[in-house]
Order: C-alpha cells, then structure tokens, then sequence
C-alpha cells in the first residue's frame, strides 16, 4: 500500500505559494522522515496528506484512491499541541474512543492511566493529553499514520516512551509513519529515508 502526493501546490489566500508542485510518496511499513526550516510548509503539508486542508493543485491518494472523505480516515494526523486537538467539553474516555476502544495493552504501554478516563482535558497536563492523542490515532485501521512534531513539548523519558510505541505499533500492523521534525538526531534515529522540505 502506498501514500502518493503528487504535484501538490497550496497557498493560504492571496499569499505565497507555501508548496509549489510537490511530489512525496509513503510506503506501508516505511518510517520517511520530512524535515526542514521553521515556515517551509511541513504542519501545512501534513495537513493536506490526512485531509484536513485541500490542496490548490494535485491530488493526495492511497494505491491510486482518494481518501474517503466519510467514515474512518486510514491517514491518521497527530499534532504537535494535543490541547487543540481534544474536544474541551468531552471527558477523555469519550475523546478516546471516538474512533476505537483501544485496549488496556496499548494503554499502560503509554502510561495512560485509568483515572485520568474520567478527567476533562484542562486536568491533564500536555504530555498526558498526547499520550491519548496518540492511543486514538493507532487504530487497528490506520494504514498511514503522519506524526508532526508530536513529542517536541515533551521530556526526554516521554518522548522515548510515545516513540517506542508508535514504532512497535507501525511495526505489528505495517504502518507506514511521517515523522516531520526539525529534530535532525530524532530523524536519522528514526527514518529509513528522509524528505528535505525547503
């Protein structure tokens, strides 16, 4: 299976192109790392690879497919602020459960625990909400899975603990993963192959 961008161009209103004719491909099971400058288009582009912004020029498809535009979205994003990504008036319970009901394997694997279901998201910390944020996204369903900066906010311990997950998870069900960073020492610990943004 196979995550294909091709020719994607996008600007936000009247300004500048941020990404001009960009090709871009993602294979099941491949860990493809996308780095660059602050302000070169990588949130935007990881944005348009999971649907959540239309591109000006292009297409975004999966073996040849669109994206289903209804139901489970097999490109799952994960944001850098999870605090954004939560519904404030949802107790995490619900906000985890929205796609899936993850098991309580994957949940102890990232430190999530059982009181914090009952807890709204201003009660826990961001590293905490991320944990979540990441549990959502790894559905058994999810065929591609575009992490953007998801652990920059986080310690040293948290970071390797989401990491370590997330790899094993891509691993067991043959995610392909985007990891877009500026953390060049993450990338090349990480990635089987990078992608320069400019």
């Amino acid at each position: 299976m196979q995550l294909e961008a091709r020719n994607l161009s996008f600007r936000y209103g009247k300004g500048p192109l941020i990404i001009n004719n960009l090709n871009l491909e993602l294979k099941s099971g491949e860990i493809l790392g996308l780095s660059g400058p602050s302000g070169c288009g990588k949130t935007t582009l990881a944005k348009i690879l999971s649907g959540y912004e239309l591109p000006q020029g292009g297409s975004v498809k999966i073996d040849g497919k669109s994206i289903p535009s209804k139901g489970f979205n097999p490109v799952q994003l994960i944001f850098q602020h999870p605090e954004k990504a939560v519904n404030p008036r949802w107790q995490m319970k619900k906000t985890l459960n929205e796609g899936w009901s993850p098991d309580n394997e994957l949940l102890d694997s990232l430190g999530i625990e059982k009181a914090w279901l009952k807890r709204w998201p201003n009660e826990l910390s961001g590293g905490e909400l991320q944990r979540f944020c990441v549990a959502k996204a790894l559905s058994p369903k999810t065929r591609f899975l575009i992490a953007d900066e998801i652990t920059t906010m986080l310690d040293a311990i948290t970071q390797a603990q989401i990491w370590n997950v997330v790899l094993n998870k891509a691993r067991e069900n043959n995610i392909g993963v985007l990891v877009v960073s500026h953390d060049q020492h993450l990338i090349n610990r990480l990635c089987d192959r990078v992608f320069i943004g400019k």
